[in-house]
């Protein structure tokens, strides 16, 4: 509002000191091109000033603000500021109560043939606190911005510890729609896999995200991502990383464990509805890879490769697009996969090994509505199907068949 009226009045002032006239020689060619030079001159240095003063403007702005400025509701404080160089983050704290009933018992709710990531059993019945979430967002400049997402675990019969969940930097000034990403973030598998436990719509992750992603992938590395200049929703992207979770598996590793790749397609039609559809796939080099008890009393160990296909699509409906009264979610995500390589088993009395190839598929569909604000009510299906053929069926191996 400042600068507006500034403007305005420099514009004023810029009339009342240098009038417009007409001399009576302005017939005359060369003197009327002499007025247009000083003129153009005259704007420019005006121009200059201007911007010099509201240069000044922003500098003072940033370096003492004024006291009048509203109180930071995170901190309850003022804005803080480092030197000359304002500093506000956006500053989260996410808690999660669950009460939980099964209808049979949870530690017998396996998935035969499925060879599972760490951390995939059912959570526990009864009242808990389950993750919770310590949020950090902020802009570096006008250049990068940062995200911190500090995860509060609490696994049964343990203490609680801390977990680096999220911690990336995005670029924000790239050209041609261009976005670069860099550190550890939720991967861009499916649509359900980028969201935190938080945003899900119900208290466990869908029997494909269990099987084939360990609940959720979220790796280290870099990502490339190109959104298109198109009247419609069109991205594209490109991840390298590290391979040190799920399918993956081994942290120590020095190469690119996990590619993937996807693309984003959507729009809106009509003002209540929208849609978008989406396919990724991801390799992965899984390099004795374990599964198992967490005793290590049977451990599956896995070497070779791990290639997952994903496509999705979402369907959402609110009255003009204003979700905070009622809207519908529809999500559907189809997973196939194939395993290729080595697989060893070791019991500690028989160990064996055989050939491994393995196709596996799978999917789940859900509704979601809300009826009114902050409540919802929901239903979801899922489905999964293992080929396990083996080389060699050892004894060991019989839950896999």
């Amino acid at each position: 509002m400042h600068k507006i009226k500034f403007g305005l009045a420099g514009a004023l002032l810029a009339a009342a000191v240098f009038p417009i006239t007409t001399p009576s020689f302005a017939n005359n060619q060369s003197e009327l091109e002499e007025l247009r030079r000083e003129m153009q001159q005259l704007r420019q240095d005006y121009e200059r000033r201007l911007q010099a003063l509201e240069a000044r403007i922003e500098q003072a702005e940033t370096a003492a603000p004024s006291q009048s400025q509203p109180a930071n509701k995170t901190t309850g404080q003022g804005l803080a500021n480092t030197g000359s160089r304002g500093f506000n983050p956006k500053i989260g704290v996410i808690l999660q109560a669950t009460a939980i009933d099964y209808g049979r018992d949870p530690e017998a709710a396996a998935i035969p043939g499925a060879l599972l990531g760490p951390e995939t059993e059912l959570r526990p019945e009864g009242l808990s606190l389950r993750e919770s979430e310590v949020n950090i967002e902020a802009n570096i400049d006008h250049l990068f911005r940062g995200w911190l997402t500090i995860a509060i675990e609490n696994e049964e019969g343990e203490d609680d510890v801390l977990a680096l969940e999220e911690a990336y930097i995005d670029t924000l000034a790239l050209p041609y729609g261009f976005s670069v990403r860099a550190g550890r973030w939720f991967n861009e598998v499916g649509y359900q896999n980028t969201q935190h436990t938080h945003a899900w719509d119900f208290v466990d992750a869908p029997l494909v995200l269990r099987a084939f992603l360990a609940n959720q992938l979220n790796d280290d590395g870099l990502q490339l991502r190109w959104l298109a200049p198109t009247p419609f929703f069109l991205e594209l992207g490109v991840e390298a990383l590290r391979g040190a979770e799920f399918p993956a598996g081994g942290a120590n590793r020095d190469d690119i464990g996990n590619l993937l790749g996807f693309a984003r397609l959507g729009g809106d039609f009509g003002a209540s509805h929208s849609w978008r559809l989406g396919a990724s796939a991801l390799h992965s080099d899984a390099g004795g890879r374990e599964t198992g008890e967490e005793d290590g009393s049977e451990v599956f160990s896995f070497t070779g490769d791990s290639d997952l296909y994903v496509f999705d699509a979402v369907y959402k409906w609110a009255p003009n697009g204003n979700s905070k009264q009622r809207n519908f979610v529809a999500q559907f995500e189809y997973f196939y996969r194939n395993e290729d390589g080595e697989l060893a088993f070791d019991d500690g009395v028989n160990p064996a090994t055989s050939r491994y190839d393995s196709n596996a598929q799978g999917f789940y569909i859900q509704g979601v509505y809300q009826f009114m604000p902050r409540w919802r009510a929901g239903a979801r299906y899922d489905w999964l199907d293992f080929d396990n053929p083996l080389a060699n069926p050892a004894p060991g191996f019989a839950n896999l068949l």
